[in-house]
């Protein structure tokens, strides 16, 4: 079998390139960087180096394959994150029109149901509905929840405030925590043996309330008691642009934000719970996080 691999040889690509090419796939991967060229042929793939909003070259590099492994990459760099995700969502299935792949892979996410107002979220939603308008498909939708690396973010104020939170984390429900090893793991199982004419699988790893999450990273960065403290939308709009995001990105995740605090975020999850969660829980989490704190 022939595969394309988009998102370079990031947390999620990297372990799938390796485990298609274990199992005796070719594999070609894209990369917007020259300097990843060698490492993804030193794992047995083809290098297909440029930017996925290049429609030719988008084209050429989907021509031979059969299966596609599609993401949507993510820059802090970028000024108008949204447009991008539209443009880059525009780019695959012009590509994917006259190719010869008839199995997609999509790395969605948990909201993306929503279509709309989950920050982020949306622009995953909008290539779910372009995808599902193609004919002759093979649509596998991977919705994952909230990743472990993003609570990387509270390490400041763990350690310099004593405290953890964002603008939800102020009523019942738990937070919903996906692993990109456990992502990984699903994206090749669903990559070799699609499931069905078009399937959606939620991912998660974990799932555990706000206080609990700030009680176990604060004792993974040596503090014991640390609060979670359920911010308002302005506060936690200006400490994200205090912490470096631009206004897209701060935008985007407040809103993402505010779709978790009114329960919209994870309803669909909730309905339709996977029957298996992933082997990486908090506390496993916990240890990167304080080995992240050492290293820094």
């Amino acid at each position: 079998m022939k595969y394309i691999i988009t998102g370079s040889l990031g947390h999620i690509s990297l372990p799938v390139t390796k485990n298609l090419v274990n199992a005796g796939h070719e594999v070609a991967v894209i990369s917007s960087s020259a300097d990843k060229k060698a490492e993804i042929e030193s794992l047995g793939a083809k290098a297909e180096i440029g930017s996925v909003t290049n429609l030719s070259f988008l084209k050429n590099a989907f021509s031979n394959a059969e299966v596609a492994y599609l993401m949507i990459p993510s820059s802090f760099s970028l000024s108008d994150y949204a447009a991008f995700q539209i443009e880059v969502a525009d780019k695959y299935i012009e590509a994917l029109k006259g190719s010869s792949i008839k199995h997609v892979v999509l790395l969605s996410s948990i909201g993306a149901n929503l279509r709309k107002g989950a920050g982020p979220i949306d622009g995953l939603g909008y290539l779910e509905e372009k995808l599902l308008a193609l004919p002759g498909l093979h649509l596998d939708f991977l919705r994952p929840s909230y990743f472990y690396n993003n609570l990387f973010s509270l390490a400041g104020l763990i350690q310099q405030a004593g405290i953890a939170g964002n603008n939800f984390g102020d009523t019942d429900e738990k937070l919903v925590l996906t692993h990109t090893d456990d992502i990984a793991e699903v994206a090749t199982t669903h990559l070799l043996q699609p499931l069905s004419d078009q399937n959606i699988t939620y991912i998660s790893s974990d799932e555990r309330h706000p206080t609990e999450i700030a009680n176990i990273l604060g004792k993974a960065a040596g503090k014991d008691n640390i609060p979670w403290v359920t911010f308002s939308d302005e506060q936690a709009y200006e400490g994200m642009l205090g912490a470096g995001l631009n206004e897209s990105f701060a935008t985007l995740y407040l809103q993402m934000g505010q779709s978790l605090r009114n329960g919209t975020l994870q309803e669909d999850y909730w309905k339709n719970h996977p029957t298996t969660l992933g082997k990486h829980k908090l506390e496993d989490f916990a240890k990167e996080f304080a080995a992240a704190l050492a290293n820094s």
